[in-house]
């Protein structure tokens, strides 16, 4: 049985990790820095913007102060919004998916990603109306793989839905980082191989990986709850 259903972000919903290194290199222009592509996804990706951007400093030798990043955080996400109202990406499949879930079980999204990015983009995919619950990077103290935004997601739905049960509930992830911060919440997790290959996901913990998200469907998911696994 299918308590409940939380979806990451980035990777998963919608194909921005391009935009986003874009948004981050816009930032740190004005101080003479960049990240490659190759140390994005080596290093950085996985991370919210501020973890993001204390790495990227701490990794360049620069001093690591709250105005600097505050200023590095609005200046990407101006940079970021711009580029998305133009070419956001919806990865195919997935809005049916959130809406097919959302007829069945409650649905939520916890992600790195800033509230208003994720906003925009459910306005975008017309789901706006089916995601009960967000947690974004601006509602947590640590950044995944640290599993506080899991813990935090699971706890609004059960604020709302007391007969939710971890057992019941699956994680939809496209990162290790995001697949260790599921697991350590004690929920079950489904991988989507967007981002990282099915070998990498699976040893972070996930129970089955989809090599992309329209593969996945709710009996799916359903067969997956730690719940089913364990009958």
């Amino acid at each position: 049985m299918l308590d409940a259903v939380i979806f990451d972000f980035n990777g998963v919903l919608v194909d921005d990790e391009a935009l986003h290194l874009r948004g981050f290199n816009a930032a740190l222009a004005p101080h003479n820095l960049s990240v490659s592509t190759e140390d994005y996804e080596a290093r950085y990706l996985g991370f919210d913007d501020r973890g993001a951007f204390e790495a990227m400093l701490r990794d360049a030798g620069r001093p690591v102060n709250e105005a600097t990043l505050r200023a590095l955080i609005d200046d990407k996400a101006v940079a970021y919004e711009r580029m998305a109202a133009a070419e956001l990406r919806v990865f195919p499949g997935a809005a049916a998916l959130l809406r097919a879930v959302a007829e069945a079980v409650p649905v939520a999204i916890v992600s790195g990603a800033l509230r208003r990015e994720i906003e925009f983009a459910l306005t975008l995919m017309g789901c706006e109306a089916h995601v009960c619950e967000v947690v974004a990077a601006e509602d947590v103290a640590a950044c995944k793989p640290d599993p506080e935004g899991y813990r935090a997601g699971l706890a609004a739905l059960r604020e709302r839905w007391p007969a939710v049960d971890p057992a019941g509930v699956v994680v939809i992830e496209d990162s290790p980082a995001g697949v260790e911060a599921a697991v350590g919440a004690g929920l079950s997790v489904v991988g989507v191989a967007h981002t990282y290959g099915a070998d990498v996901l699976l040893g972070a913990g996930a129970a089955r990986v989809f090599d992309v998200v329209g593969a996945i469907d709710v009996p799916t998911l359903a067969s997956l709850t730690l719940r089913s696994r364990n009958l």
